[in-house]
């Protein structure tokens, strides 16, 4: 069966199709019926079954005879470390962590935030917390202490699990006097913590409040798996919010383990067994679906990487472990390409290892730039893919599904609807617009299993952010439109949609023509408050290393680029070549922040946001563009 046979079996119908979904997942009940609509516009998937995750992503294989299989293989190169965690020893890992867990008390239902880097650890404590049925919340290591308080005040966790440090190239990040200044600020106060001590760092322990990692668990009785109810939420992921508070995203246990299951064949096309790897963070969504739950449940090898795509220790790094590792499929953000091709625009790290056994790459995390795919494809010669999600989804809403059939590749769209979602583009009044017409992109409801069914403790906020613009459907947020083949294509955030002298532009598509200029590795366009035309679009240049050429060449070149390109109507004069764009640590790029400095608005530090100093070089660069306000 093909794309089209598959997605039209779903929409024949929905409830059919996911029930046969279904029948991969292990049950200790199976479900009944698929959706549960009674609470409409909030719904739930397979709300009646009995299930657990860290059974189906652990002891299943165990089980079946795979114990001796390569579970986790652990790469830093910034600790110089690497080793393999076999199936069979991760299930006595996480059941012994889970068993001192619950000694302490921690119960089904119970919330747990976890703050650790990049290590083995970080999947144990995810998988624990799974195992007895607690809901975990990861925050990215590192983050600052306020930002931590904010999440334990929302969550009220019963207990954290943090490392004692992260290590980032060049320096040792401190997590233990970020996390002790997070219970000082924080209103709740987690019962207890559990310190893993990293050699790099040996945190001082609070007496009586913080357990050491090793010490926490000796003696205990191993954890069974406990069941817990298919609308259990399996964990809460915070994302930033407008308004500063950020949102607890819920994930259900049993739509969670349909949905991951059927994307790692259909979408990854990785057979169990095979290794798969997800170069991003256990902080972000991308950690949660794909590097700990996704490749587990399905019983690949998945990778935890300790480092970065450049300087850990060159921009091969990622080549080195698709080679040494034997990856099958390899999934990444734009962000991290564009940095390996501004160290190595003509390849040369490629050509030393031997990427053969690589079938594919993913693109997820912000816009694919055709530019960027274009030359990942040349220089490594498989198919890159790019593949458009949220958080809020936890997997792919639009995909190429490389498992079912590889559809033809349009460069700057990430191909069509995956089953499940019923993707339209409105107008904003709420009606569908036609093909290639930028519009609002919103699904109709119900969203498919594993997507969000509510907010932590914040209903009403859930309708007022996703569902009350536009009735019947999830507003995504963000702006495109689709082809006459149905191909979509994401142009914007909807903030993002600029207003010049009445013509609604994306700055999406200036930004694809400037990447296109052969000196352009990275780009931005912003629109800035302009008197006569209401906005006026700004573009940031980021060079290639070595590329020598004057900078006002370069912009007279870009300028005359989105001129051709788009046409006078985007009055695309304004463009500055800065030596970096301020990004969050998953690498988005921070336009709105960015917009507020050039219109000399009061902004709040975004807490994500990778090094503060950008903002003073974007600052300088814009006063040279004849901004005072910045």
């Amino acid at each position: 069966m093909g794309y089209q046979d598959i997605y039209q079996s779903w929409q024949n119908d929905p409830e059919g199709f996911w029930m046969a979904q279904a029948e991969a997942i292990d049950w200790v009940e199976k479900p009944t019926k698929a959706l549960s609509s009674e609470n409409a516009p909030l719904y739930e998937w397979f709300a009646d079954a009995k299930v657990n995750t860290c059974w189906n992503a652990v002891d299943r294989h165990v089980e079946a005879g795979r114990g001796d299989q390569t579970a986790i293989i652990y790469d830093s190169p910034v600790t110089h470390t690497k080793r393999e965690i076999s199936y069979f020893e991760l299930r006595n890992r996480v059941a012994s962590l889970a068993g001192a867990l619950r000694a302490k008390g921690v119960e089904k239902g119970d919330r747990v935030i976890i703050y650790m880097p990049m290590i083995p650890e970080a999947l144990e404590a995810m998988l624990a917390c799974a195992r007895i049925g607690a809901i975990h919340s990861v925050v990215f290591g590192g983050f600052a202490a306020n930002e931590l308080a904010v999440r334990i005040d929302d969550a009220t966790p019963k207990a954290i699990i943090a490392a004692s440090c992260g290590i980032e190239p060049g320096r040792v990040v401190h997590y233990k006097p970020l996390l002790d200044g997070a219970i000082d600020l924080a209103k709740h106060k987690p019962e207890f913590c559990v310190i893993l001590q990293r050699e790099q760092e040996v945190a001082h322990l609070e007496e009586g409040r913080d357990y050491n990692w090793h010490g926490f668990q000796y003696g205990v009785e191993p954890a069974e798996c406990v069941p817990v109810e298919g609308n259990h939420p399996a964990y809460i992921l915070y994302t930033s919010g407008t308004t500063g508070q950020p949102k607890g995203v819920m994930r259900p246990t049993a739509g969670h383990l349909v949905a991951l299951n059927w994307t790692m064949k259909n979408i990854y096309n990785v057979q169990p067994g095979e290794v798969f790897w997800a170069a991003s963070d256990v902080g972000w969504v991308v950690g949660h679906s794909y590097i700990c739950y996704g490749p587990l449940i399905t019983g690949n090898t998945t990778i935890v990487f300790e480092g970065k795509p450049i300087g850990t220790p060159d921009a091969g790094t990622f080549w080195r472990i698709i080679d040494e590792h034997k990856v099958k499929s390899f999934f990444t953000a734009p962000t991290a390409f564009r940095a390996v091709r501004r160290e190595d625009p003509t390849g040369e790290f490629i050509k030393k290892y031997d990427l053969s056994g690589l079938r594919a790459v993913y693109l997820a995390g912000e816009r694919a730039d055709p530019a960027t795919i274009e030359w990942a494809q040349e220089k490594l010669n498989v198919p890159v893919i790019d593949h458009w999600w949220q958080t809020e989804t936890g997997w792919a809403i639009a995909a190429n599904p490389l498992g079912i059939e590889q559809l033809p590749v349009k460069l700057g769209s990430p191909s069509v609807a995956m089953p499940g979602y019923d993707v339209q583009i409105l107008d904003e009044a709420g009606h569908p617009v036609g093909p290639n017409t930028l519009g609002a992109i919103a699904i109709k409801l119900p969203l498919p299993p594993g997507t969000l069914p509510n907010l932590w403790n914040a209903e009403e906020r859930f309708k007022k952010s996703y569902l009350n613009t536009f009735p019947g459907y999830y507003e995504t947020g963000d702006a495109g439109m689709k082809d006459e083949d149905g191909y979509l294509y994401i142009m914007a955030r909807t903030d993002d949609v600029i207003n010049v002298a009445g013509h609604r532009l994306s700055t999406g598509g200036m930004e694809e023509v400037l990447a296109s200029h052969p000196d352009v590795a990275e780009c931005a366009v912003i629109g800035v408050a302009d008197e006569l035309k209401g906005q006026l679009p700004l573009g940031f240049l980021c060079l290639n290393s070595g590329s020598g050429r004057e900078h006002a060449d370069v912009v007279k070149e870009c300028v005359k680029l989105v001129r051709d390109k788009i046409g006078p109507v985007a009055a695309f004069k304004l463009a500055v070549v800065v030596d970096r764009l301020p990004k969050t640590r998953s690498g988005k790029i921070l336009r709105g922040t960015m917009v507020k400095i050039a219109d000399g608005e009061e902004f709040k530090m975004p807490a994500t946001i990778d090094d503060p100093a950008i903002l003073d070089e974007i600052r300088v660069a814009l006063k040279t563009l004849g901004y005072p306000a910045a």
